[in-house]
């Protein structure tokens, strides 16, 4: 295995999962599906009406426990019983109660509408504030990042995260970082200033953010404010910080919102020719993973293959 994306297939195929499909009857969908079952890259549990309507236990399972979590939100049970028939919220059910390991939706459906049903059911995990997204980015740069790949971080969910939630979006990406490319994390806390070279709120923002990720987890690699050249760049790195540690071999990017973030991976995506997988969740319980409305098949099967390895690496938590 050549690369980092060829290591989470192999990975995936060594225990299999179940995930969920909920856009059944997008021919991406139905194609990828074949190709994951006939590659054995996972077990796939393809939803779409009918296969809800086939199953009036279900819903009533999924339907009463709904309401049970959303009841203080002014949900009734009969409201409750028609929301779980939309896919999207059957399928997160199905992973809440471990009828499957992840889920992996957005071939038809916008990132927002992906995610609400796990941010109202599935929830973080007992040690996390937030949840947050990352793009596993794979470019052809290979003497930049991680052999071309790197980890953006917060292209999809957080808007405009606090220094304390900016903090806690390096840690899980490192984190993922470490569980899915499988090597140092180097993170970089990007800014328009690098090292005080120029000063404003959201500057103030990413360097709190940096000594809060210094403070909470002192083994790892982080620098910040840095500007995106210094993060990439080994003499652009010591020409505007002579004291830096990364040096410009950083390979986790993290953006100050959710602007900056999702412009620049779609920047990166269309000019560089590069993958981008994602957006995909970090801090939750269980996977439950995104595609762009864009996405080919092969995007469909990369993106089940990392929520896959995901799913595994959970049970083992």
């Amino acid at each position: 295995m050549n690369t980092i994306i060829e290591k989470i297939y192999s990975q995936a195929k060594s225990n299999l999962k179940k995930i969920v499909l909920v856009e059944s009857g997008d021919q991406r969908v139905d194609d990828a599906a074949k190709i994951i079952n006939q590659e054995k890259i996972a077990d796939i549990i393809l939803i779409d009406q009918n296969y809800i309507d086939f199953h009036p236990e279900l819903t009533e399972k999924f339907s009463q426990k709904f309401f049970e979590l959303r009841q203080s939100k002014g949900i009734t049970l009969d409201q409750a019983l028609e929301i779980v028939k939309n896919p999207l919220y059957f399928g997160t059910m199905m992973v809440y109660f471990d009828l499957a390991d992840g889920m992996v939706a957005g071939a038809k459906n916008t990132t927002q509408d992906t995610f609400r049903p796990a941010l109202q059911i599935i929830k973080t995990k007992p040690e996390e504030r937030i949840i947050s997204s990352f793009f596993i980015m794979e470019t052809q740069h290979k003497k930049l990042g991680q052999s071309g790949v790197f980890i953006f971080a917060d292209c999809g969910l957080n808007i405009n995260p606090s220094s304390e939630e900016l903090a806690q979006i390096a840690i899980q990406s490192a984190k993922s970082f470490k569980q899915l490319i499988s090597n140092v994390p180097k993170i970089a806390m990007l800014s328009y200033s690098t090292n005080g070279s120029s000063n404003g709120e959201s500057v103030d923002k990413v360097k709190n953010a940096t000594n809060l990720v210094k403070s909470l987890d002192p083994s790892l690699i982080i620098e910040g404010e840095i500007q995106a050249d210094a993060a990439l760049v080994e003499s652009v790195s010591l020409r505007k910080n002579p004291q830096s540690l990364i040096k410009g071999q950083s390979n986790i990017l993290i953006f100050p919102d959710l602007n900056s973030g999702n412009i620049s991976y779609k920047l990166v995506e269309r000019l560089a020719n590069a993958k981008a997988y994602g957006p995909l969740t970090q801090g939750i319980k269980k996977p439950i993973n995104d595609l762009s409305r864009g996405c080919s098949v092969q995007d469909i099967v990369t993106t089940v293959a990392i929520t896959s390895v995901q799913a595994q690496l959970n049970a083992n938590w």
